[in-house]
């Protein structure tokens, strides 16, 4: 319990001083004796008398309407987190080099996609405040989930994303059009693509490097990842002998990737095996940092009305007493 106007108990001389002015400024009842020896023997009477709990009651009372002048009060505090999240596009390649085997998990060879797949998961499990959204890319490209605060509609979109959904071909532009289209009329402080690609942009009207400078004029910052080894990669293929790991050339634009993210403002990086990819979207969240303000504040109710009328009880209460079994006699 908190007071409002703790000067206000200063008023708690008066109870005190109450009785003393009583004593000087009222006088007191009189009665008639038969005779002289009556009254000495009245007087001789030593203790409490009936009649002074009038006062106490009074006192009492005085002491409550003091308190409830101070205003009590009781306080609840809370806190309330405002969190600014960030929107983000995510844009996956799946053309059909994301299916090469150069990737490891727990010793064993897997395609570029299932560990991109894995790990995008882990990082939309980590920004819960930001709202995101999902473009998938080949030879075309198309938003796979619009962008949304349930992320767990975006993760079951997420695990549905296979290589050649989009094509085989992979069209860089276009989806960086997209992701500018989906991002460019929100509200959000900050808005961000972040683009994954293992290949070069060989299909598209849109150029990569047009779509950034596009993407630039809207405030939106393009981080890229380069997914992969350079030169040859294994594959798993069907042949006469049976399935064989077939080692095929790949080619990544990393010169381009890092045009875009440049000219955007963000950064490019390189990925060729899990825990490097792991590590950079764990970097691209501390980046992004979400904007969080913690507001404490206390909630008072009043507690005045527990003080006041137990008050007027004590003065009722003196009142009939007074005027009935502890009545003054004139």
């Amino acid at each position: 319990m908190v007071l409002a106007h703790p000067l206000f108990l200063l008023l708690l001389i008066l109870p005190a001083l109450y009785p003393i002015f009583r004593r000087y400024y009222q006088g007191s009842g009189a009665i008639r004796y038969s005779n002289l020896e009556m009254v000495k023997q009245a007087s001789t009477v030593q203790g409490f008398h009936p009649r002074q709990l009038l006062l106490l009651l009074r006192i009492l009372a005085i002491v409550l309407v003091i308190v409830a002048i101070a205003r009590p009060q009781a306080g609840k505090r809370f806190t309330e987190v405002v969190s600014h999240g960030v929107d983000i596009m995510l844009a996956l390649d799946t053309s059909g080099s994301m299916e090469a085997l150069d990737f490891k998990e727990d010793g064993k060879r897997v395609n570029r996609l299932s560990v991109v797949r894995r790990v995008v998961a882990d990082f939309i499990k980590r920004r819960e405040s930001d709202r995101m959204g999902l473009i998938v890319f080949g030879e075309d490209a198309f938003t796979q989930c619009p962008i949304t605060s349930d992320h767990g509609i975006l993760l079951q979109f997420l695990e549905r994303v296979e290589t050649k959904m989009a094509g085989n071909a992979t069209a860089i532009g276009s989806a960086i059009g997209i992701g500018v289209k989906r991002l460019k009329d929100l509200d959000a402080k900050s808005k961000i693509l972040i683009l994954l690609t293992d290949g070069e942009s060989n299909a598209g009207r849109l150029s990569p490097e047009k779509a950034a400078e596009i993407a630039a004029k809207f405030k939106i910052k393009i981080y890229t990842i380069g997914v992969g080894t350079k030169g040859q990669a294994p594959f798993l293929m069907d042949t006469l002998f049976g399935k064989r790991y077939i080692y095929q050339d790949v080619q990544m634009d990393e010169e381009s990737l890092q045009q875009i993210a440049k000219v955007t403002g963000a950064r490019y990086f390189r990925a060729t095996d899990t825990d490097q990819l792991e590590n950079i979207y764990q970097e691209i969240d501390r980046l992004e940092k979400r904007e969080v303000k913690i507001k404490e504040y206390t909630e008072y109710h009043e507690l005045f009305v527990y003080w006041v009328l137990p008050a007027l009880l004590l003065l009722l209460l003196e009142i009939i007493l007074g005027n009935t079994i502890l009545r003054k006699i004139p």
